[in-house]
């Protein structure tokens, strides 16, 4: 009896050990299919990557307050129009949560201005433009604070905020159109504060991200001049809407 003891505790221990065994391994492929591809990549301390995306963008302005426009002009509105940007990554790892985030780029953006006129005006100058586009090329340095959430198998959500300078090249300060009519001129310099979300996709050999952003101007990019298409607004700012997609490596 205390040898069929002995072997029926040994058979019971193995038991045990094969079922702890087979918990282990069920454990380790599980942590395995979490981690999925590219197990490593967020624990880099640095990598880079590029950017590129759909932008719309338009301006929040303020009508303006003198009333001898308001005899004349009825409104103004601006409307969102579409655009382009495009930049380069670099990514700087802050912890299990944080990454800092550097993406100088450059971005086309284009914004339409209406104009809604007294009908009174409009019989006398039937030339009056019903609306302007102002096209801008701005070379962008946003830095932004991404925070990333549990990865889950070979996706990853995040939210970003920061704050980006832009310096717009087409800037036309000093210029007039082909008809020397006046031209909706801008400041060069524009400060804006943004925010986003988006998710990242853990691909083979590169992670690959989709992200929605707002950018809202700071700065007041009007120029003063006695055009009538520029008294219409007290102050400009830019808000731009932006769809990426980002690839990392």
């Amino acid at each position: 009896m205390g040898i069929n003891g002995n072997k029926r505790q040994v058979i019971t221990n193995k038991g045990w050990f094969l079922i702890l065994c087979c918990l282990l391994l069920s454990f380790a492929a599980q942590a395995q299919s979490s981690t999925g591809n590219l197990g490593q990549f967020d624990r880099r301390t640095l990598h880079y990557g590029i950017q590129v995306g759909y932008t719309q963008s338009k301006f929040d302005l303020n009508y303006s307050e003198d009333d001898s426009l308001r005899q004349t002009l009825q409104g103004v509105t601006s409307y969102y129009a579409p655009g382009f940007h495009i930049a380069v990554i670099g990514d700087l790892r802050l912890g299990n949560w944080f990454n800092l985030r550097l993406l100088p780029g450059v971005t086309l953006v284009t914004r339409t201005v209406a104009y809604s006129w007294e009908e009174s005006y409009r019989e006398t100058h039937r030339l009056a433009e019903r609306s302007r586009n102002v096209e801008s090329v701005y070379g962008d340095i946003p830095l932004e604070l991404k925070f990333r959430a549990v990865r889950w198998n070979d996706f990853r959500p995040y939210l970003t905020a920061g704050v980006s300078y832009g310096f717009d090249f087409a800037s036309l300060r000093k210029n007039r159109n082909q008809t020397n009519q006046a031209i909706i001129r801008l400041q060069p310099n524009d400060f804006r504060y943004t925010m986003g979300v988006g998710f990242d996709v853990f691909l083979r050999y590169v992670k690959f991200a989709i992200e929605f952003k707002m950018a809202f101007g700071l700065t007041d990019l009007k120029v003063q001049d006695p055009d009538i298409y520029i008294r219409s607004f007290d102050n400009l700012k830019s808000r731009t809407f932006m769809l990426s997609f980002t690839f990392e490596g």
